[in-house]
């Protein structure tokens, strides 16, 4: 009997957990016969009932009272006050509950769930009573700030409370601006009297919207001009001002406007203008760990304020946060994740939130710890607001106004359609999300403002490398300064130190694009994962093509292996494709909608017209200034119908951010070593003196910073499987990959070849006219020559530099650069006297 009851209580059981199992409500699909707002408290309740809260009551009342509900497993606590035994008048902290606009959340659940289970369940049957009166906010009614009259005084808080809110007891914009009288008559009629924290949060918040906005309604086109004057160190377009009055008057916005059309300035301007009209003094900006000290070059540029960058250990990025009292402050979006206390603690004005839209996804722990950050003021930059997804929309407008879009349960289904399976099949009633963010979102595409735009801009965007590439970055430079250091001391290098000294500036510069280009066995970079970036903004603007430029045929094939990745479909010119082949490329870029990206080395900087697109990137900088406008030239040319957009990927700290920034630099390659591409350094030594100046230049102060030192968590996480090396594996020994007689590497032969032998030690300096330096000069001279005879292909460089053919008569002239005619003839002279001495 005993075994049968045990069989039968195990089945009872089982049976029990079967109907319980069958009784849950699904997270994902709403009972047919719920309302979505039954179903979404019932979800709320289930959770209550699955998982422990620790309740205390901290008021004197039985039931209604205020708690406190700590969640163990979060270890979060928030505040619940019970008003009634429905959703009509309680309360929680939590964001859930102001959101949701169901006047309940699992904190309130939980604790009618703790009543409940205290057997205190007849209490929440009695009638509650409120003597004092109140002025709190209606979270069901859209944050609605409303007024609750009790016993007390009951007529006279009725009759002050006719000028300052409505028959429905909801605050008027009228009652807005006198609330400060209200406010002082009610407390004097009750001291009990309760105008709660978060209502007058609202009505603060409305106020000065309200003071922006009657500002902003005030201005007439002159009087705009006047208000934006001398904001930044340029003119805006009008298409800009209007972005920046637009932030100004609603405070809290989303500038959508599409890639290239300088977001970056309306947002700095925006700051400036809050400045000045509203008097903030601290700015927070949040970019992309790459956009970092780009942000840092804007602000220079625009405003001449010294920005400060947040970098170092926890408790240094904590402290500057505290202490420093620069306007702006730059830190990544990394940071936020680990900082975001010391971030809210630090109590910034505004945020400006760069490429806002790596925070679509709302789940994410960065997006989260972002939303934590209060500010009074909010710029959020996305040049695609919505790339796939209504989601990705929603999720970008939390960061500036969560209440703006509604509660999730609400919006979807009004906005999408679903099929059996839950699926998107399609959108409805869009217009209305168009009006609901009115005030929220602006955005403007090319073709709106095409007038506007100027034929060609140009952006340098400042990229910062890893760890791995500083390092390397540093060793190459550390033998061109050994060198530099030798030619101080010297003023003059040899031809092997000259060969050295060209292939370790080569060599920072293809670090600065990756390690792979110099070592194949690593790849350490962040401009492949910036592309990335940059790519997927701009073709998810219809119709648009790009072309990307890299002189590192190694480069172009971590490039290519990215868009593949993307499923992007393209086109690539490199030094391998026969000529016959190369003119249906172009024809396929033109022609084909689906081909959006040419990628080319330099082989395709001369030939091809390439107008189809409108962007190009570079991916590196060439020595040769004249190389660069060849690049350009593919796209800015005649026939071009849209303003070109020219962006320069730039390491920041490095020869490469040092060589775009020098035009001496350029000016000084182009007449000297790299002169219409020539490999040739036998210069003389005017040009070559020339030329070192400028390496002493362009080699100062090229220690940059590196991603890992700030944020060793974002190491490529886009890199191939097949490229990310082994943590605990060594790093391979560069290898130098061009020919060592060259200046510039071919760009699609990067073929490694052995270190130089280290070079002969210098003869001593010597002062120059005397016997001495002649004679040394002399050595030097027949020295430098016999390594050149030594080698053939430099023995045929040489003589392609002195000979020359006349096209007229076919003859062949040798043809050598001398100071005068009087030169000349004292040489003949000299040679003349010897012949007549030998015979």
């Amino acid at each position: 009997m005993a075994d049968q009851d045990k069989k039968g209580k195990a089945k009872d059981s089982k049976k029990n957990k079967k109907k319980k199992k069958e009784e849950t409500v699904s997270f994902h699909r709403k009972p047919e016969k719920m309302s979505v707002e039954q179903w979404q408290i019932e979800l709320r309740r289930q959770f209550v009932a699955e998982n422990s809260f620790v309740i205390e009551k901290i008021s004197n009342e039985t039931v209604f009272a205020d708690y406190t509900v700590n969640n163990p497993e979060t270890k979060k606590t928030y505040k619940v006050a019970l008003r009634s035994a429905d959703a009509s008048a309680n309360y929680c902290d939590c964001y859930d509950f102001k959101v949701n606009h169901l006047g309940t959340c699992k904190h309130i659940e939980a604790v009618f769930h703790h009543v409940r289970k205290k057997r205190l369940r007849k209490y929440l049957k009695e009638p509650v009573q409120r003597d004092y009166s109140s002025v709190f906010v209606d979270y069901k009614d859209g944050r609605a700030v409303k007024i609750r009259i009790g016993d007390t005084q009951c007529a006279d808080f009725q009759k002050i409370a006719a000028a300052t809110f409505d028959k429905t007891g909801k605050l008027t914009e009228k009652g807005l601006s006198n609330f400060d009288t209200f406010l002082k008559k009610a407390k004097k009629l009750d001291e009990q009297f309760r105008c709660y924290e978060d209502a007058l949060d609202i009505i603060l918040e409305k106020r000065e919207n309200q003071r922006r906005y009657q500002q902003y309604l005030s201005l007439s086109a002159t009087d705009q001009s006047a208000f934006l004057k001398d904001l930044v160190k340029t003119d805006m377009f009008d298409y800009q001002k209007e972005g920046v009055l637009y932030a100004f008057k609603n405070g809290r916005v989303i500038i959508g406007d599409e890639m290239g059309l300088g977001k970056t300035i309306q947002a700095i301007a925006g700051a400036e203008l809050l400045l000045r009209q509203c008097g903030i003094s601290r700015v927070l900006i949040l970019a992309p760990t790459s956009l970092k000290y780009q942000w840092k070059t804007e602000i220079a540029k625009f405003t001449g304020t010294e920005a400060h960058v947040i970098e170092g250990n926890a408790l240094v990025r904590a402290r500057t946060h505290r202490e420093n009292n620069t306007f702006y402050k730059i830190a990544g979006y990394h940071s936020a994740l680990y900082d975001w206390e010391a971030m809210a603690d630090a109590e910034y004005d505004l945020i400006i939130l760069d490429e806002a839209q790596r925070l679509k996804n709302w789940r994410t722990k960065i997006a989260q710890s972002v939303r934590k950050i209060p500010t009074r003021y909010a710029f959020v930059l996305s040049g695609t607001p919505i790339e796939n997804n209504l989601e990705e929309l929603y999720g970008i407008t939390q960061l500036v106004d969560p209440f703006a879009l509604g509660p999730r349960h609400t919006f979807f289904p009004r906005y999408q359609t679903t099929d059996e399976n839950n699926r998107v099949v399609g959108y409805e009633n869009l217009s209305e999300i168009r009006e609901l963010l009115k005030d929220r979102l602006i955005r403007r595409t090319k073709k709106q403002v095409l007038k506007q735009l100027p034929a060609r801009r140009d952006k340098n965007l400042l990229v910062p490398m890893t760890k791995q590439q500083s390092e390397m970055h540093r060793e190459f430079a550390d033998q061109v300064a050994r060198l530099v250091l030798k030619w101080q001391r010297q003023h003059f290098l040899d031809e092997q130190d000259r060969q050295k000294l060209l292939k370790n500036l080569n060599m920072m510069r293809m670090v600065c694009d990756s390690t792979y280009i110099v070592d194949q066995a690593t790849n350490y970079q962040t401009k492949i994962d910036e592309l990335r970036n940059i790519l997927e903004e701009i073709l998810e603007m219809e119709g648009e093509k790009v072309v990307i430029f890299s002189q590192w045929a190694r480069m172009n094939h971590l490039v290519s292996q990215t868009l593949d990745e993307m499923g992007v479909e393209y086109r690539y010119l490199h030094g391998d494709v026969p000529g016959k082949n190369r003119g249906q490329l172009y024809e396929d870029f033109t022609n084909k909608p689906e081909v959006r990206v040419f990628l080319s080395t330099d082989a395709g900087g001369v030939g091809l017209n390439l107008q189809a697109a409108a962007w190009l990137i570079n991916l590196d900088i060439p020595w040769n200034p004249g190389i660069l406008e060849q690049r350009i030239g593919r796209i800015y040319r005649l026939g071009q119908e849209k303003p070109v957009n020219i962006i320069n990927l730039v390491a920041h700290g490095t020869i490469e951010n040092n060589l775009l920034g020098i035009l001496q630099f350029k000016k000084s390659m182009a007449a000297g070593v790299l002169d219409d591409g020539e490999d040739s350094i036998f210069l003389g030594d005017s040009k070559f003196r020339k030329f070192m100046e400028s390496v002493e230049v362009i080699t100062r102060d090229v220690a940059p910073q590196s991603v890992d030192e700030v944020e060793p968590s974002i190491q490529s996480d886009n890199e191939p499987e097949e490229f990310r090396p082994d943590a605990a594996a060594p790093v391979a020994e560069p290898v130098p990959v061009f020919a060592e007689t060259q200046a510039e590497p071919d760009e699609d032969t990067e073929e490694a070849v052995p270190q130089s032998p280290p070079a002969p030690a210098s003869p001593a300096r010597v002062q120059e006219g005397t016997p001495q330096a002649l004679v040394q000069n002399g050595i030097q001279f027949f020295s430098q020559l016999a390594q050149t005879l030594s080698n053939p292909e430099a023995t045929e460089r040489l003589v392609k530099t002195i000979v020359q053919k006349d096209e007229k008569t076919g003859q062949t002239y040798v043809k050598l650069p001398v100071e005068n005619e009087a030169t000349v003839q004292g040489v003949l002279n000299l040679l003349g006297g010897l012949f007549k001495a030998m015979s």
